[in-house]
């Protein structure tokens, strides 16, 4: 069953019953239940949200990730759990313990699936994939010919038919973008430490001031699914400078999106412990690849 995600915008007072987050609001005197062990994600926006300590155990008890957002409501804090398998001690030896030829491997996989899924999306769009797919088939170990930045250029004007920066401080559609990373980035670290993985100890990022360096290198192949999110948005004719309820909710509707891996259709969200699992396999050396989805065509 695939896991819901709660989104709170007006005040809220959050506590937990018999394993069912009891949800209060101001406006409605009517209590409603969600059983835990159906979510997935909680994003808090509303500065006004009260949640008690027990609740937030037991959410974290279920590897319920909890997002707060910040006074502009975008996505500033997550909350995980940091024991949520059983093999956790053995798990965390492997990724430290992983070599420097490994990571390079895996990071290679990680860049030619990436831009392999960016020509995917322009061709399921029409537009032309130019040298993408070019490129993706010679990246080099540790892509130290940095194939995924001349790809970027290449898909980003493509992508809007048009000369735009990718950049997080850039002018719209950048903003858009932001948001959907951002909560895509909470879902794979939710799935990593599902995994028994530290989100912190990345295969290629390594920023001292991150603390979600492998969140960031897992989800490159993933982030065409955010692209065409808001390529759509773009398309239908928003241009909202500050992001709105219903452009939000259009965005977390990524977590559910069909995607392609291991020839099913599963959603974001599943797919994502599937890539996450196979990653933890890879640091005990018992697989050599990782497992990504490969985007649909529509």
């Amino acid at each position: 069953m695939l896991k819901r995600t709660l989104y709170f915008t007006n005040p809220s007072y959050l506590k937990v019953k018999q394993n069912q987050l009891v949800i209060s609001q101001k406006e409605n005197t009517e209590e409603k239940t969600v059983p835990i062990e159906d979510i997935a994600f909680v994003i808090l926006e509303n500065p006004q949200i009260t949640i008690t300590l027990p609740a937030l155990q037991k959410l974290n008890d279920n590897n319920v990730a909890v997002v707060c957002c910040d006074d502009k409501h975008m996505p500033s804090s997550l909350l995980l759990n940091l024991d949520g398998h059983h093999l956790q001690s053995e798990l965390f030896n492997h990724q430290i313990n992983c070599s420097l030829p490994l990571k390079k491997q895996l990071w290679k996989q990680t860049i030619e699936v990436k831009i392999k899924n960016q020509a995917s999306l322009l061709l399921s769009l029409g537009k032309d994939a130019g040298p993408l797919h070019s490129l993706a088939t010679s990246v080099q170990s540790g892509d130290i010919t940095n194939r995924e930045g001349t790809a970027a250029r290449e898909y980003w004007n493509r992508l809007f038919d048009n000369p735009f920066t990718r950049d997080r401080y850039g002018n719209y559609p950048n903003s858009l973008l932001n948001y959907g990373y951002i909560i895509l980035r909470s879902a794979v670290a939710r799935a990593l430490s599902g995994s028994g993985l530290l989100p912190t100890l990345g295969i290629h990022h390594h920023n001292r001031y991150n603390a979600y360096c492998l969140a960031d290198d897992i989800m490159e192949p993933y982030r065409p699914y955010v692209d065409k999110a808001v390529y759509e948005l773009v398309l239908s004719g928003n241009d909202e400078l500050i992001l709105g309820k219903e452009t939000k909710a259009h965005l977390l509707q990524i977590l559910s999106s069909d995607v392609l891996i291991n020839d099913i259709k599963r959603p974001l969200m599943v797919a994502l412990s599937i890539t996450t699992a196979s990653l933890a396999r890879c640091f005990a050396g018992e697989e050599k690849k990782i497992v990504y989805p490969t985007y649909l065509r529509n």
